[in-house]
């Protein structure tokens, strides 16, 4: 059975850590494994026996501050640690809007793709000069694809 236990946020590392020292410890305890889910701020996941060893297994330990009262199924916990990738096929033409780096929240035109590199040279609008700018492919979401493009496919 999956448990979810609730712990301190931006520690749920270091409160797994403990966990995994302390049954690395004990080989009677009857918890399995320890989950560790990006974008579950402030949870891990336990596989345990049941919810008593559970609770007795988190009592009087650090950062951590309870467990929720309903489990999990597997079929939950896959979906949870199924890496999602999305590829997306940014066009000569398309309008970005930088997700990171020192552009973050600025919108660009893309002029050049050089897809070996996995980068791409825009130009950003809205300011007074535009000036061509060279970044990973990465850095930028598609906001608008290129309208002639579209109607040719």
């Amino acid at each position: 059975m999956y448990f979810v236990v609730k712990v301190i946020a931006g520690q749920e590392r270091i409160a797994a850590n403990m966990l995994q020292n302390k049954f690395g410890k004990d080989v009677n305890v009857p918890i399995y494994s320890v989950i560790i889910v990006g974008g579950m701020r402030g949870y891990i996941i336990l596989e345990g026996e049941d919810e008593a060893s559970v609770r007795a297994f988190i009592t009087k330990e650090h950062n951590i501050r309870g467990i929720l009262p309903q489990t999990l199924s597997q079929e939950e916990i896959d979906k949870l640690l199924v890496v999602k990738k999305t590829e997306q096929v940014v066009g000569k033409g398309d309008i970005i809007e930088f997700t990171s780096g020192p552009f973050k929240g600025y919108k660009a035109k893309v002029l050049r793709i050089d897809e070996q590199k996995s980068d791409m040279t825009v130009e950003l609008m809205d300011v007074v000069v535009p000036i061509p700018i060279t970044t990973k492919m990465n850095t930028a979401k598609i906001i608008q694809k290129n309208k002639e493009e579209q109607s040719n496919a």
